[in-house]
Formats: structure tokens, C-alpha cells, sequence
């Protein structure tokens, strides 16, 4: 049986502004039974290669708008829901983004559902090349 693709292959690239690398970003689903807003999003940690990003340098955009990880904590506008199989980019500040290559990433979401006792934890994982 094959595996649900968490990640988008094509959604993995450096962030270029000015002609330089800011960041990089890339795309994937969230791991919940069901679609939810940003409010019950308490969290995203990005590992790549060992290197752990900031909580304050990582962005969320869903439906064509962009939310710091607090901002996403006040979103409860349904025009932002996060939809099962719906791909959310990630959007990560790293001066000079990621060298072109071979990468391995650990992406983990934290969700808080208020009809729910405990948080739910989603640890997703891949390989990825940065042209």
C-alpha cells in the first residue's frame, strides 16, 4: 500500500528576495483527521539536516495569506482553514537559505483541539534536493 504523500516533492526552494537567499519554504499536509483553523495550531518545529529553526522565524501561509506562528494562534477566520489534504507552505528565515542538494528534513505539527484532552503530535519526515 502506498503511503499518503505528506509533503509536496515540488514544494521545496529557497526564498529570494533582492537576489539573495532569505529562507526556504516548503509544503506539506496537516496531519489531523479533518480540516481546522489556525487557532489549534500551537506549534511547528522545523529540523533540518540538525539544524533547528527559530519558533519566531517560521511563517505559515494557507489560502494565499502568510501568519507568524503566534498570529496563527488568533486565526479563527474559516476563510483560513488548514483542510485535510490541503497543502500549507512553510516559510523559514535562514540567511542564505539551504544549499543546493540532497536535505533531510523533520517537520513537526502540535495542534490543540479544544474538544480534545491532549495536544496531537504529527512528526513528519523526508529527503529533499534544493536545486
Amino acid at each position: 500500500m502506498a503511503a499518503r504523500q505528506i509533503f509536496n516533492p515540488d514544494g521545496f526552494k529557497n526564498i529570494i528576495e533582492d537576489g539573495k537567499a532569505v529562507g526556504f519554504e516548503f509544503q506539506f499536509k496537516a496531519q489531523y483527521y479533518r480540516g481546522f483553523t489556525l487557532s489549534i495550531l500551537h506549534n511547528i518545529s522545523v529540523n533540518v539536516d540538525g539544524w533547528d529553526a527559530a519558533r519566531e522565524d517560521i511563517c505559515i501561509s494557507v489560502h494565499g495569506e502568510t501568519f507568524t506562528l503566534d498570529q496563527a494562534l488568533t486565526v479563527v477566520d474559516s476563510d483560513y482553514r488548514w483542510e485535510f489534504g490541503e497543502y500549507a507552505t512553510i516559510k523559514v528565515k535562514k540567511d542564505g537559505g539551504l544549499e543546493p542538494g540532497k536535505h533531510h528534513i523533520k517537520a513537526v505539527q502540535l495542534i490543540v483541539p479544544s474538544y480534545m484532552p491532549f495536544p496531537t503530535e504529527a512528526v513528519c519526515e523526508t529527503d529533499f534536493v534544493i536545486e
